[in-house]
């Protein structure tokens, strides 16, 4: 049951809990006008912090009789947790940090197909667009401990997806990536959170790159910074095993619709030019990322997980050139190969590093990208994850970069 101001409200939904219609409907939307008319402009304000003033955030209900029958059956209507009055206590199946990033969005999606009730902790300011119905929001950043306590309260699943893939310096990966985890790991503690399972989403890029294929027992070894702060997140997270059951699943490159990532590579071949750097041919894995986000799914349901880490990739292999070569068939053009020799591609990184710095913009070309091209290549083995939890990724290199492509058309990317 909701706390504080939130009794009254659950109280109305429960008293009007019972299948009614007519004379009784007419009566729920009178209680339901008068409701909105007494609360509406309430708030409380607390103080971040950094001694900002800002709106406290919590769960709002849909305060129809529609939503308010719903409420006292049990079904939580789609609500946007910014601007009510009360902190959040309402139970929760699962919580999905960076929710509204491109695995995130995809994994809530999949969470509520499988009958699951989801919390959402999304970027303040950023766009929420469309979500599916039954998931609550909570605006709040992932370095903000305050926020991240209310937003694991009551979740038996935490899936931790939020972090950075593009910084010009490598202290901003390890405090956002590694510094998150240990607070969300710490306010789950508090919280008596995440006792079902707390899945961490980790990378390939925390063992380095390989062009046999690394395995889950292989040392940590990062080429760059976002590996690197991957790496420390997961040895944080693993620190908690005795107290949580832990999950991580590390994909490798992630295609698919929202994807930005790959986007440069797409605009580049939709402008006629294939990406080609001289040497021997770098082979990439893969993951589309409906069947990352399903990997994700399995690893907090699965109790083989626990205190596990999982490659959630295809077993089919690709490499740069490679996908950009799938990616014009994709589109139905005609590219022509531009040599990129090693020392130019890194100047170019340096000064998109250095432009960054300078005007607050994640450029898509950065020198993390650069080392990953460069690298002999990155790949792994997937049958562990096959052998333990049952998971195989099934969409193939033709099918995602497909879907991705109708994406990027639909929404005017290219």
């Amino acid at each position: 049951m909701p706390a504080g101001r939130g009794h009254f409200k659950w109280a109305i939904a429960r008293a009007l809990g019972l299948r009614i219609s007519g004379v009784g409907r007419a009566f729920a939307e009178a209680v339901a006008a008068r409701w909105r008319g007494a609360w509406a402009t309430r708030r409380a304000k607390v103080s971040s912090d950094l001694g900002r003033t800002h709106w406290a955030r919590g769960p709002r209900w849909d305060a129809s009789a529609e939503g308010l029958l719903a409420a006292a059956e049990g079904h939580r209507p789609w609500v946007d947790l910014e601007g009510s009055f009360w902190p959040t206590a309402l139970p929760m199946d699962a919580l999905v940090t960076g929710a509204n990033g491109f695995v995130g969005r995809t994994l809530v999606r999949w969470l509520v197909a499988t009958g699951k009730s989801v919390r959402a902790l999304v970027r303040p300011g950023s766009d929420l667009g469309a979500w599916p119905a039954g998931v609550e929001v909570i605006r709040g950043d992932a370095m903000d401990l305050k926020a991240l306590r209310r937003a694991v309260d009551g979740c038996a699943l935490v899936y931790h997806l939020a972090g950075v893939r593009r910084a010009p310096d490598r202290q901003t990966f390890l405090t956002v990536n590694a510094g998150s985890t240990e607070l969300l790991l710490d306010a789950c503690l508090e919280r008596g959170a995440a006792r079902g399972r707390f899945v961490l989403a980790g990378s390939l890029a925390s063992l380095g790159p390989s062009r046999e294929g690394r395995r889950e027992e292989d040392p940590f070894a990062p080429a760059e910074w976002y590996g690197e702060s991957k790496a420390e997140a997961e040895r944080i997270a693993l620190s908690y095993r005795d107290r949580l059951p832990v999950a991580i699943g590390r994909p490798p490159r992630i295609l698919g619709p929202g994807d930005r990532e790959n986007l440069l590579f797409f605009r580049l071949v939709a402008r006629g030019l294939l990406v080609r750097i001289p040497g021997p041919e770098r082979p990439l894995s893969f993951v589309d990322v409906d069947d990352c986000a399903r990997g994700f799914l399995m690893l907090g349901e699965r109790p083989e997980a626990v205190g596990e880490a999982f490659f959630l990739a295809s077993a089919e292999r690709t490499s740069l050139v490679g996908l950009q070569e799938e990616v014009a068939r994709a589109l139905g053009v005609r590219a022509r190969p531009l040599p990129v020799p090693p020392g130019v591609l890194w100047a170019l990184a340096f000064a998109a590093d250095g432009l960054s710095r300078v005007t607050g913009r994640r450029l898509p070309l950065n020198r993390k990208l650069a080392r990953q091209i460069l690298a002999p290549g990155w790949t792994c083995h997937t049958d562990k994850a096959e052998r333990l939890l049952g998971f195989r990724a099934t969409t193939t290199l033709e099918a995602s970069v497909a879907r991705s492509a109708r994406y990027y058309r639909e929404h005017h990317w290219l």
